[in-house]
Parts: structure tokens; sequence; C-alpha cells
């Protein structure tokens, strides 16, 4: 069995916050994070498939095929985005980094899957001190 990583960055705004809470709830929660004024993070994104190598190339998949699917289906969707507001796949949901990993994993899993391979970690990270692994 082969891991394989690929990793991607992004930039993107985001609040976390309950619209149905005050401003000082969503305070007393989530802290200068619920900024009703948005703020921002300098994404780095792991995305590790698994599988085993093809006799024909020796690829689990092919790296510029793995780039692609990621870039256009969530670098695309979110780089210099407000991830509350504009981007489709996190509405409705509070935009944790917790959220985002398994969000982005629900957007490509079946693309990965038609390679013939499987996801196997959507790991984000959100600062330098904090991370999320996600194995679905």
């Amino acid at each position: 069995m082969i891991f394989l990583t690929r990793r991607e960055r992004f930039n993107a705004a985001h609040r976390l916050f309950r619209k149905e809470w005050s401003d000082d709830k969503n305070f007393e929660v989530f802290g200068k994070c619920s900024n009703p004024n948005w703020h921002g993070h300098n994404y780095e994104l792991f995305v590790t498939i698994k599988g085993d190598t093809s006799d024909e190339t020796g690829f689990v998949i092919n790296l510029k095929t793995l780039s692609k699917i990621v870039r256009e289906r969530i670098i695309d969707k979110m780089d210099h985005k407000n991830l509350n507001i504009d981007v489709e796949f996190m509405a409705g949901k509070i935009t944790t980094a917790e959220n985002i990993a398994i969000a982005i994993w629900n957007e490509i899993e079946a693309d990965i899957k038609a390679y013939d391979c499987h996801l196997h970690c959507v790991k984000v990270v959100e600062t330098e001190n904090n991370s999320i692994e996600y194995y679905g």
C-alpha cells in the first residue's frame, strides 16, 4: 500500500458564529474568531491518497491528475473567498477547520475513487499551531 500526499495552499476569510446567538454569546464560545467583520487564514491543505501502484505507470495516481482534482474542486472555489458566504459546499456549516476538512473530503472522495485509489486523509493547517486531520 502506497500513501501519496499533495499539498496545496489557499487564503480565505471566515467567521465562527451561530446566527441565532448574540454577538456576546458568540464571542464567549468562539472568541475573536467570531469577529462580525471576519478574519482570515493562509491555509495549507494536504490530501493523502492510498492504493497500489499501477503496473503500467508505477503511479498510485498521476500527481497532475490529483492536483487538478484538488485545484478544480477545492482551491478554485475557496482561495481568496469568504468561506461563510462564497463557498457553496460550506453553506450552513460553522466554518471550523474540522468542518472544512470534512467538507473537502466529501467534495473530492468520489473523484479520487474514480482513479482506482482511495482518499486516506484530508489535513487542514489553519495556523502554524493548529491543524486538523480527517480520515473519513
